[in-house]
């Protein structure tokens, strides 16, 4: 009935629900009529007149038998699969449910090889739920685990049915027909067909084997509209569904994410124990207000409590930070990090564009750029472009902008990833006495590997603009887990240090490499990403290719600002093994 899908399936059953645009069912049987299938059996109940209109007798010319559940309402599947147990007795069977999506290559899997009795697997994964089993050596189930005995200190031993199945003739006429007809008299109707099963593999014997999907084979079950986006997104035919994300991708366990920005070498595995230690206890008790969030944050960055704010991401400081301006003229460089143009009136916004290939500028551009604007907005390392100023001329430019009355809004999101990147923030307790005028926000997810967390900072001495921006932050607005952090983080400077210079020379070691990729023509950088031309190609048939083939997520910058006419892509740095990945790839395209 898929009440869970509400007005979806008000007026049709659950697997005429559509999916990019076409039914779940039809997607179903275009796949199924492709392999040598005799006829295909469905059990309809909850709107099956509507299925049947739909559907009619045949579909690619395979008869169409429909066997009707006059009381869906009342049973389960069980009593639905013993309304066929004639039929299932007659051939050889390949059983499903109308509410999955799934690649051609599962079925091909459940399908190959001389096993008689195929139960089809995946790895278990968090956005699994149902039954799994465990396996032999052998492959073959040793036992179905249901939800009540379901144990996560054993997830790397647990494998998630698919609920596609394949049953020789003989195995259902002497074991699962008459065990499926004995459990319905016995416990009722309103259970599940693979408690059969589960009895089966403990009493009878029986040997079902496991056929286990790559993570390459992609499918999903449709319960509710959560379900319906992730299926939408996984089966989409480009990138866009899941960019428009902007995360989640644990539910996407294959997906090789180059496009959002984190750092591979850090938090160290100690640190990750150490919060594993206390999961519970800051699971439990609430976190501390800002005041102390700020303390905290103030001992982190070398400064005093009165001139930073921490914020639940850099992305709340923004949007506050940027809506205190409301009277006031920003300069933004193009193209650009877009959060703080979104937050940013579109009338008090003024915009310059470097004139060349590399979108490189200087603080010569800058401060000719800055005669008519009240505050400059100066993201260093640039984001896309990756273009970098160092610490000298960036005070400067500040005392420059200074003496005109000017404020500089300065994101330091990526400067740790910059050359000498210990000299190169200005989040200094001389600085920021000295210039009033100088606001920096920081992005604590980018550089330190812990976007979960949800962690930025903004510090600057103009006392008016903390407030401003304070006030409109919640009481708690940072978790347990991400005060956690600053707590423990001085335990682990040395390594946080070490994890940038690392991501910096692979980062370099990257671009090299890109550099031998002929469609590509990578921007020098001092980020942890790195911005590519294409040529030859769109950036986002470029995107939709290596995902298909490759299942890389890449930044499709089509439409950006500044671009023009331009095709560009952004290549986030991971770690070695995965940036080689990506490279390999690459140069199958080639």
């Amino acid at each position: 009935m898929g009440k869970r899908l509400a007005e979806l399936t008000e007026e049709v059953t659950k697997c005429m629900v559509k999916v990019n645009g076409t039914h779940l069912i039809n997607r179903a049987l275009d796949t199924l009529t492709t392999f040598d299938i005799q006829r295909i059996v469905m059990v309809v109940g909850y709107k099956g007149d509507k299925l049947r209109e739909h559907l009619g007798d045949t579909y690619n010319n395979i008869p169409l038998v429909y066997v009707e559940n006059p009381i869906y309402d009342k049973t389960n599947n069980i009593y639905s699969l013993y309304l066929t147990r004639d039929l299932l007795e007659e051939d050889d069977t390949l059983l499903l449910e109308s509410d999955l999506i799934f690649d051609r290559s599962i079925i091909e899997k459940a399908l190959e090889g001389d096993k008689d009795n195929v139960v089809v697997l995946d790895k278990y994964q968090s956005w699994m739920d149902g039954t799994v089993a465990e396996l032999n050596k052998q492959n073959d189930i040793t036992h179905f685990i249901s939800k009540k005995d379901f144990d996560y200190s054993h997830i790397d031993k647990y494998y998630k049915t698919v609920n596609i199945y394949r049953f020789s003739k003989e195995f259902s006429q002497n074991h699962y027909s008459p065990f499926l007809e004995a459990y319905c008299k016995s416990v009722g109707h309103n259970e599940y067909y693979e408690n059969v099963l589960k009895v089966l593999a403990f009493l009878d014997g029986t040997v079902l084997h496991a056929r286990v999907l790559e993570p390459s084979d992609k499918w999903y079950e449709i319960d509710d509209k959560l379900d319906l986006h992730n299926a939408e997104t996984l089966f989409a035919d480009d990138i866009s569904k899941y960019q428009m994300r902007y995360g989640g991708y644990w539910r996407f366990p294959f997906l090789k994410d180059f496009c959002y920005l984190v750092n591979p070498y850090f938090p160290p595995s100690k640190m990750v124990d150490e919060y594993k230690t206390y999961f519970e206890t800051l699971l439990h008790d609430y976190p501390s207000t800002g005041s102390v969030q700020n303390l905290l944050a103030a001992k982190m960055f070398n400064c005093n409590q009165e001139n930073i704010l921490v914020g639940n991401g850099a992305a709340e400081l923004i949007s506050n930070l940027m809506s205190s301006f409301s009277d006031e003229t920003i300069g933004v460089i193009l193209p650009t990090f877009h959060e703080y143009v979104a937050r940013t009136p579109e009338d008090k916004i003024r915009t310059f564009t470097p004139q060349n290939q590399d979108y490189n500028y200087t603080i010569d551009d800058l401060k000719t750029f800055s005669a008519d604007i009240d505050n400059l907005l100066l993201i260093n390392p640039d984001n896309p472009s990756g273009n970098f100023i160092a610490k000298d001329q960036v005070i400067e430019l500040l005392d420059y902008l200074k003496a005109k009355k000017k404020r500089l809004i300065l994101d330091e999101s990526f400067v740790d990833f910059s050359t000498e990147n210990d000299e190169n923030s200005l989040i200094r307790r001389e600085l920021i006495s000295k210039y009033p005028n100088l606001i920096i926000v920081k992005s604590i997810s980018k550089s330190y590997g812990v976007p979960g967390i949800r962690l930025g900072v903004l510090v600057t001495a103009d006392v008016a603009i903390l407030k401003t921006v304070f006030d409109k932050l919640p009481v708690w607005n940072i978790n347990s887990y991400g005060e956690f952090f600053f707590q423990i983080f001085g335990k682990y400077e040395a390594d946080y240090k070490l994890a940038t210079k690392k991501i910096a020379a692979e980062r370099d070691r990257l671009y090299e490499q890109l550099l031998g990729i002929p469609f590509l023509r990578p921007i020098p950088t001092q980020a942890n990403y790195i911005l590519c031309e294409v040529s030859g190609m769109t950036a986002t048939g470029l995107t939709r290719t290596i995902m298909k083939k490759s299942n890389i997520l890449l930044k499709d910058c089509t439409g950006k600002t500044a671009f023009d006419n331009k095709e560009f892509i952004r290549i986030a740095v991971r770690d070695r093994n995965d940036n080689e990945y990506l490279i390999d790839a690459l140069t199958q395209l080639v």
